[in-house]
């Protein structure tokens, strides 16, 4: 997989005072970190991270960040945004190498909705997990898991284990559960979310709030 070339600069001072001043010129603080290496601080520019913050996949893309002549193969791990604005304020990237052992959320998308018969005579789409979680490594990624509503019918439901998983690539999950079904309205009304358990990920050595 093509990894997003970002470039970036290196930064020495943390804490509140350095990243406020950081944003003022425009640039974020951000942090990379793992694969049992040193923690680097660095800053982008704001305008970029927006801009791969609308596109597709942010999650499972891979990136070359290019900081003062060193190199760095990541994955965004998150992005901290301003409580009232949204606007990016933090980010954390996660270090990769060839040989890394990943386990990732991966997003659920869903085609042909509108046209499904279910969905035509009355059902609606009940999503249960939007992301489901696995182990991979850098270059067998899943950008995401599709699943074809074309000829789904009210009551049909979706599980993980029907799921086409690329080489590689593995669920963390020891038992089936079901990823969607298509329910009557009245049905998807009483019943209660489930919640996706968030993929453990190794913590920032570095600073976390600033």
């Amino acid at each position: 997989m093509k990894a997003t070339q970002l470039n970036a600069t290196k930064r020495e001072k943390a804490g509140k005072g350095a990243s406020r001043a950081i944003r003022r010129t425009g640039s974020i603080p951000a942090v990379i970190y793992g694969d049992k290496q040193p923690p680097v601080m660095i800053a982008l520019e704001e305008k970029v991270i927006v801009a791969e913050m609308l596109k597709k996949g942010l999650w499972t893309r891979q990136f070359e960040i290019l900081a003062d002549g060193d190199s760095y193969h990541v994955l965004c791990q998150d992005i901290q945004k301003h409580p009232v604005s949204s606007r990016p304020v933090h980010v954390d990237f996660l270090r990769i190498s060839k040989n890394s052992h990943l386990t990732m959320d991966i997003p659920v998308r869903f085609e042909n909705e509108e046209t499904a018969p279910g969905i035509k005579k009355g059902g609606l789409l009940n999503v249960v997990q939007r992301t489901i979680e696995v182990k991979c490594t850098p270059d067998n990624i899943p950008e995401a898991f599709v699943i074809d509503l074309a000829t789904a019918e009210i009551g049909d439901s979706f599980t993980a284990f029907a799921l086409k998983m690329p080489k590689g690539v593995s669920l963390t999950a020891a038992e089936d559960f079901t990823v969607a079904t298509i329910v009557v309205a009245s049905q998807q009304a009483d019943e209660e979310p489930v919640a996706t358990p968030a993929a453990t990920t190794e913590a920032p050595a570095a600073e976390k709030k600033e």
